[in-house]
Protein backbone atom coordinates (compact mmCIF):
# COMPACT_ATOMS: atom_id res chain seq x y z
CA UNK A 1 0.00 0.00 0.00
CA UNK A 2 1.16 3.54 -0.74
CA UNK A 3 -0.22 4.86 2.56
CA UNK A 4 0.88 3.04 5.69
CA UNK A 5 -1.00 3.54 8.94
CA UNK A 6 -0.29 2.39 12.47
CA UNK A 7 -1.25 3.39 16.00
CA UNK A 8 1.37 3.11 18.71
CA UNK A 9 1.53 4.70 22.16
CA UNK A 10 -1.41 7.00 21.47
CA UNK A 11 -0.08 8.25 18.12
CA UNK A 12 -1.76 7.42 14.82
CA UNK A 13 0.90 7.54 12.11
CA UNK A 14 0.04 8.22 8.46
CA UNK A 15 3.07 7.49 6.30
CA UNK A 16 3.23 8.36 2.61
CA UNK A 17 5.14 5.35 1.30
CA UNK A 18 5.61 5.45 -2.45
CA UNK A 19 9.29 6.28 -2.80
CA UNK A 20 9.57 4.82 -6.31
CA UNK A 21 7.27 7.66 -7.45
CA UNK A 22 8.74 10.28 -5.10
CA UNK A 23 5.68 9.83 -2.88
CA UNK A 24 3.42 11.34 -5.55
CA UNK A 25 -0.18 11.20 -4.29
CA UNK A 26 -2.98 9.51 -6.23
CA UNK A 27 -6.73 9.85 -5.71
CA UNK A 28 -6.74 6.49 -3.93
CA UNK A 29 -4.01 7.71 -1.56
CA UNK A 30 -5.99 10.85 -0.74
CA UNK A 31 -8.94 8.64 0.14
CA UNK A 32 -6.77 6.42 2.34
CA UNK A 33 -5.39 9.44 4.19
CA UNK A 34 -8.88 10.91 4.64
CA UNK A 35 -10.12 7.60 6.05
CA UNK A 36 -7.11 7.35 8.38
CA UNK A 37 -7.63 10.88 9.72
CA UNK A 38 -11.32 10.27 10.32
CA UNK A 39 -10.57 6.98 12.06
CA UNK A 40 -7.96 8.67 14.28
CA UNK A 41 -10.47 11.35 15.22
CA UNK A 42 -12.99 8.73 16.37
CA UNK A 43 -10.52 6.46 18.18
CA UNK A 44 -10.33 7.35 21.89
CA UNK A 45 -6.95 5.61 22.11
CA UNK A 46 -5.45 8.16 19.71
CA UNK A 47 -4.18 11.34 21.33
CA UNK A 48 -2.31 12.80 18.31
CA UNK A 49 -1.65 12.17 14.63
CA UNK A 50 1.75 12.04 12.93
CA UNK A 51 2.03 12.58 9.16
CA UNK A 52 5.33 11.70 7.55
CA UNK A 53 6.90 10.50 4.30
CA UNK A 54 10.06 8.61 3.39
CA UNK A 55 13.70 9.46 4.10
CA UNK A 56 14.60 12.25 1.68
CA UNK A 57 11.07 12.82 0.37
CA UNK A 58 7.84 13.99 2.00
CA UNK A 59 5.80 14.16 -1.21
CA UNK A 60 6.32 15.49 -4.71
CA UNK A 61 2.64 16.48 -4.80
CA UNK A 62 -0.04 15.07 -7.06
CA UNK A 63 0.71 12.09 -9.26
CA UNK A 64 0.34 13.89 -12.61
CA UNK A 65 -0.73 10.81 -14.59
CA UNK A 66 -3.40 9.90 -12.05
CA UNK A 67 -4.37 13.54 -11.63
CA UNK A 68 -5.03 14.00 -15.34
CA UNK A 69 -7.03 10.76 -15.51
CA UNK A 70 -9.00 11.53 -12.34
CA UNK A 71 -9.07 15.31 -11.92
CA UNK A 72 -10.85 16.54 -8.79
CA UNK A 73 -14.20 17.29 -10.38
CA UNK A 74 -16.10 18.21 -7.24
CA UNK A 75 -15.72 18.93 -3.55
CA UNK A 76 -16.55 15.25 -2.94
CA UNK A 77 -13.44 14.06 -4.76
CA UNK A 78 -10.79 12.29 -2.63
CA UNK A 79 -8.45 15.30 -2.56
CA UNK A 80 -11.15 17.51 -1.07
CA UNK A 81 -12.21 14.76 1.34
CA UNK A 82 -8.62 14.65 2.57
CA UNK A 83 -8.53 18.43 2.98
CA UNK A 84 -11.71 18.43 5.04
CA UNK A 85 -10.55 15.46 7.12
CA UNK A 86 -7.26 17.19 7.99
CA UNK A 87 -9.00 20.45 8.84
CA UNK A 88 -11.65 18.60 10.82
CA UNK A 89 -9.26 16.53 12.93
CA UNK A 90 -9.73 17.81 16.48
CA UNK A 91 -6.62 16.07 17.77
CA UNK A 92 -3.13 17.56 17.39
CA UNK A 93 -1.54 16.83 14.01
CA UNK A 94 2.24 16.75 13.80
CA UNK A 95 4.10 16.67 10.47
CA UNK A 96 7.64 15.36 9.96
CA UNK A 97 9.14 16.56 6.66
CA UNK A 98 12.36 15.24 5.21
CA UNK A 99 13.38 16.15 1.67
CA UNK A 100 11.00 17.62 -0.89
CA UNK A 101 7.49 18.85 -0.09
CA UNK A 102 5.95 20.05 -3.34
CA UNK A 103 2.47 21.46 -4.01
CA UNK A 104 0.07 19.92 -1.53
CA UNK A 105 3.15 18.60 0.25
CA UNK A 106 3.60 22.20 1.42
CA UNK A 107 0.00 23.36 1.60
CA UNK A 108 -1.10 20.51 3.88
CA UNK A 109 1.48 21.72 6.40
CA UNK A 110 -0.54 24.92 6.76
CA UNK A 111 -3.24 22.84 8.46
CA UNK A 112 -1.02 20.94 10.90
CA UNK A 113 -0.44 22.02 14.49
CA UNK A 114 3.27 21.21 14.61
CA UNK A 115 5.67 20.96 11.67
CA UNK A 116 9.27 19.78 11.89
CA UNK A 117 11.47 19.88 8.80
CA UNK A 118 14.89 18.53 7.97
CA UNK A 119 17.88 20.63 6.99
CA UNK A 120 17.55 18.92 3.59
CA UNK A 121 13.90 19.88 3.09
CA UNK A 122 12.86 21.85 0.03
CA UNK A 123 9.35 23.22 -0.16
CA UNK A 124 7.54 24.69 -3.17
CA UNK A 125 4.05 25.63 -4.36
CA UNK A 126 4.49 25.73 -8.17
CA UNK A 127 0.80 25.94 -9.09
CA UNK A 128 1.06 28.96 -11.41
CA UNK A 129 3.84 27.33 -13.46
CA UNK A 130 1.36 24.53 -14.25
CA UNK A 131 -1.28 27.02 -15.36
CA UNK A 132 -3.22 26.47 -12.13
CA UNK A 133 -3.96 28.39 -8.93
CA UNK A 134 -3.10 27.76 -5.28
CA UNK A 135 -5.18 25.24 -3.33
CA UNK A 136 -5.96 24.09 0.22
CA UNK A 137 -6.59 27.73 1.25
CA UNK A 138 -2.94 28.59 0.62
CA UNK A 139 -4.03 31.75 -1.21
CA UNK A 140 -5.49 32.88 2.12
CA UNK A 141 -3.10 31.45 4.69
CA UNK A 142 0.30 32.03 3.07
CA UNK A 143 -0.15 35.83 2.79
CA UNK A 144 -1.48 35.86 6.37
CA UNK A 145 1.62 34.05 7.62
CA UNK A 146 4.36 35.85 5.72
CA UNK A 147 2.92 39.01 4.19
CA UNK A 148 2.00 39.68 0.59
CA UNK A 149 5.43 40.26 -0.93
CA UNK A 150 6.99 37.05 0.36
CA UNK A 151 3.81 35.14 -0.42
CA UNK A 152 4.06 36.41 -4.00
CA UNK A 153 7.50 34.80 -4.28
CA UNK A 154 6.11 31.49 -3.13
CA UNK A 155 2.71 31.49 -4.89
CA UNK A 156 3.15 33.61 -8.03
CA UNK A 157 6.76 32.78 -8.90
CA UNK A 158 6.68 29.35 -7.25
CA UNK A 159 10.12 29.90 -5.76
CA UNK A 160 11.30 26.92 -3.70
CA UNK A 161 12.39 27.54 -0.13
CA UNK A 162 14.31 25.76 2.59
CA UNK A 163 13.27 24.38 5.93
CA UNK A 164 14.91 27.38 7.61
CA UNK A 165 12.79 29.67 5.42
CA UNK A 166 9.69 27.69 6.45
CA UNK A 167 10.49 28.31 10.11
CA UNK A 168 11.08 32.02 9.51
CA UNK A 169 7.78 32.28 7.59
CA UNK A 170 5.80 30.57 10.34
CA UNK A 171 5.07 27.34 8.44
CA UNK A 172 7.35 25.14 10.57
CA UNK A 173 8.40 24.95 14.21
CA UNK A 174 12.01 23.88 13.81
CA UNK A 175 14.71 22.54 11.49
CA UNK A 176 16.53 19.38 12.56
CA UNK A 177 19.08 17.01 11.00
CA UNK A 178 17.29 14.68 8.61
CA UNK A 179 17.83 11.60 10.75
CA UNK A 180 16.23 13.22 13.80
CA UNK A 181 13.05 14.72 12.33
CA UNK A 182 10.64 11.79 12.61
CA UNK A 183 11.72 10.76 16.11
CA UNK A 184 11.47 14.34 17.35
CA UNK A 185 8.02 14.75 15.81
CA UNK A 186 6.91 11.49 17.41
CA UNK A 187 8.14 12.63 20.82
CA UNK A 188 6.09 15.82 20.46
CA UNK A 189 3.01 13.78 19.48
CA UNK A 190 3.49 11.41 22.44
CA UNK A 191 3.50 14.33 24.89
CA UNK A 192 -0.27 14.49 24.43
CA UNK A 193 -0.59 11.16 26.25
CA UNK A 194 0.10 13.12 29.44
CA UNK A 195 -2.35 15.95 28.77
CA UNK A 196 -6.15 16.03 29.29
CA UNK A 197 -7.58 15.12 25.85
CA UNK A 198 -10.79 17.11 26.18
CA UNK A 199 -8.93 20.30 27.04
CA UNK A 200 -6.56 19.72 24.13
CA UNK A 201 -9.42 19.23 21.66
CA UNK A 202 -11.35 22.26 22.91
CA UNK A 203 -8.24 24.43 22.84
CA UNK A 204 -7.36 23.36 19.30
CA UNK A 205 -10.93 24.06 18.20
CA UNK A 206 -10.74 27.57 19.67
CA UNK A 207 -7.39 28.23 17.99
CA UNK A 208 -8.62 27.20 14.55
CA UNK A 209 -12.31 28.16 14.60
CA UNK A 210 -12.06 31.70 13.24
CA UNK A 211 -9.80 30.72 10.36
CA UNK A 212 -11.50 27.43 9.50
CA UNK A 213 -14.75 28.95 8.24
CA UNK A 214 -12.93 31.38 5.95
CA UNK A 215 -10.48 28.66 4.88
CA UNK A 216 -13.33 26.35 3.83
CA UNK A 217 -14.88 29.17 1.80
CA UNK A 218 -11.49 29.86 0.21
CA UNK A 219 -10.98 26.18 -0.64
CA UNK A 220 -14.35 26.12 -2.40
CA UNK A 221 -13.47 29.24 -4.42
CA UNK A 222 -9.98 27.96 -5.21
CA UNK A 223 -11.44 24.61 -6.29
CA UNK A 224 -13.88 26.26 -8.67
CA UNK A 225 -11.16 28.33 -10.32
CA UNK A 226 -8.71 25.41 -10.22
CA UNK A 227 -11.15 23.23 -12.19
CA UNK A 228 -11.52 25.94 -14.85
CA UNK A 229 -7.78 26.49 -15.02
CA UNK A 230 -7.23 22.75 -15.43
CA UNK A 231 -9.14 22.92 -18.73
CA UNK A 232 -7.39 26.09 -19.89
CA UNK A 233 -4.96 26.23 -22.85
CA UNK A 234 -2.24 27.39 -20.46
CA UNK A 235 -2.60 24.31 -18.29
CA UNK A 236 -2.73 22.07 -21.35
CA UNK A 237 0.55 23.57 -22.53
CA UNK A 238 2.12 23.21 -19.08
CA UNK A 239 1.10 19.58 -18.64
CA UNK A 240 1.96 18.75 -22.26
CA UNK A 241 5.43 20.13 -21.70
CA UNK A 242 5.75 18.11 -18.50
CA UNK A 243 4.93 14.84 -20.25
CA UNK A 244 7.11 15.71 -23.25
CA UNK A 245 9.98 16.76 -20.97
CA UNK A 246 10.35 20.18 -22.52
CA UNK A 247 10.09 23.80 -21.40
CA UNK A 248 6.53 25.15 -21.72
CA UNK A 249 5.92 28.03 -24.11
CA UNK A 250 3.46 30.61 -22.78
CA UNK A 251 4.39 33.32 -25.29
CA UNK A 252 1.20 32.78 -27.33
CA UNK A 253 -1.14 33.44 -24.40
Amino acid sequence: MSIKTATLNGVATIEIARPEKKNAITAAMYQQMADALNAAKEDPAVRAVLITGQPGIFTSGNDIDDFMQRPPGSTESPAFLFMRALMGCDKPVVAAVTGAAIGIGTTLLLHCDFVYVSDEARLAMPFVSLGLVPEFASSLIVPQLMGHVRAAEKLLLGDPFTGADAVECGIANAVLPAGEVVNHARRIAERFNGLPPGAVRDSKRLMWSARTKLALETIATEGEIFAKRLRSPEAQEAFGAFFQKRKPDFSKF
